[in-house]
């Protein structure tokens, strides 16, 4: 009985995820949800983009946490319309909480916005919110066997970000493995080594979301 309740639940959210994917199609705006633990960088991350693609791009930004709202003033303070989406202590964001914030988002006023997922490695991997883009995080402190560990949360995106890359060589951690494994679960998916406090390593990624935002600007 629990896991037919668990399968209708999981269909209820695929439809409202369709729904939302279409709205934000209408309005031809990128969504792209950020995952990773808690810790990995997610906040940091953001940042770093806004500052990097807002001279392009019109951005805004759901921070998701079960409760502050601590992300969300932080990016406000960059003058980037952020709205803070707290679970009171659901350990992922639904396509339907989404849902209930699209009419407080100025759609006609945005390209592309980040939703900051719960930290966490199992749940979000589950549910989709209507994204046009997922990208899971990893960082360095967090140790090469997460991929091992959660192969959904490294199977159900769209890139992973290997973040806190300058790090590496105070840990003990083998890039080879992770890239080894993630191209078994992702094969060809990117894969970026960045540093949020070197602007030049987020090139690459920087250049994987222009080219995913253009395609979701002009309709395509």
């Amino acid at each position: 009985m629990e896991i037919k309740v668990l399968h209708q639940v999981m269909e209820w959210n695929e439809d409202v995820s369709e729904q939302v994917r279409a709205v934000l199609q209408e309005h031809k705006i990128c969504m792209v949800n950020v995952m990773g633990s808690p810790g990995a960088g997610k906040t940091s991350l953001i940042v770093s983009l806004i500052e990097k693609l807002r001279s392009k791009w019109r951005i805004g930004v759901i921070e998701g946490d079960i409760t502050g709202q601590i992300d969300a003033e932080r990016i406000a303070s960059l003058g980037i319309f952020a709205i803070q989406l707290n679970t009171d202590g659901a350990c992922h964001i639904e396509a339907m909480s989404i849902q209930k914030l699209l009419p407080l988002l100025p759609l006609d006023q945005l390209d592309v916005f980040f939703v900051e997922n719960i930290g966490n490695l199992v749940c979000p991997a589950e549910f989709k919110i209507g994204e046009s883009l997922r990208i899971t995080i990893l960082s360095v402190p967090e140790g090469d066997d997460k991929v091992e560990k959660y192969p959904l949360m490294f199977t159900e995106t769209n890139c992973l970000v290997l973040n806190k890359y300058d790090m590496l060589p105070y840990f003990d951690f083998d890039e080879d493995r992770v890239r080894r494994h993630y191209e078994t679960f992702c094969p060809g998916a990117p894969f970026f080594p960045v540093s949020c406090r070197d602007a030049d390593s987020l090139e690459g990624l920087c250049r994987f979301l222009d080219g995913q935002i253009g395609a979701a600007v002009n309709g395509q």
